[in-house]
């Protein structure tokens, strides 16, 4: 069950069709390997249409723009992403210092503020472009759906950061039997 979460955590993280407004900017773990991530990835990517597609009663057509403007606006989010996680990083950092700097945390919470705004940004400009070509109903179930997605990708992987925090179990040494 943990390699099912940890895979599903290396596949899901980078391939969310969208952040929630707050976007936490928590960095993916790193994939194992270039290959195998890329599989899974076209693998969670493929289940997520499927899925949308089932729930919402897409068409053809609205099940191919939908994927178009999933791709195309998720593009435009990873950049943003990854700048909220350096700046969570550096403000994590700064905040960890024996005496802050004020003026550098204040100018960190100052463009994460800056980023998350860019990340709604972004988000209601895929939500305008599915007005187009989704019904109202079909907008909030998809919205719905992507939350309750984005939440199971989130407590992955807080679990997976859990565990790699605590510390490794002792392991058990052989019992000697005693000599009959």
């Amino acid at each position: 069950m943990k390699r099912l979460a940890c895979i599903l955590v290396l596949a899901l993280a980078p391939v969310l069709p969208a952040q929630v407004p707050g976007d936490s900017g928590v960095a993916p773990p790193p994939p194992p390997d270039g290959a195998e991530a890329g599989q899974l990835r076209a693998q969670v990517r493929q289940r997520w249409a499927t899925h949308v597609r089932s729930t919402l009663g897409l068409s053809d057509d609205q099940a191919g723009k939908l994927e178009a403007t999933e791709q195309r606006f998720e593009q435009q989010r990873q950049p943003i992403r990854a700048r909220q996680r350096q700046i969570n990083q550096a403000l994590n950092a700064e905040l960890a210092t024996q005496a802050p700097n004020q003026d550098r945390v204040k100018q960190l919470m100052s463009e994460r503020q800056q980023n998350q705004l860019k990340l709604q940004q972004v988000n209601r400009d895929e939500d305008r472009e599915m007005q187009g070509y989704l019904t109202p109903v079909q907008r909030a179930r998809y919205q719905e759906e992507r939350r309750r997605f984005q939440e199971r990708v989130a407590e992955l992987v807080r679990h997976r950061r859990e565990e790699r925090q605590r510390p490794p179990l002792p392991r058990a040494r052989p019992r000697r039997r005693p000599p009959r």
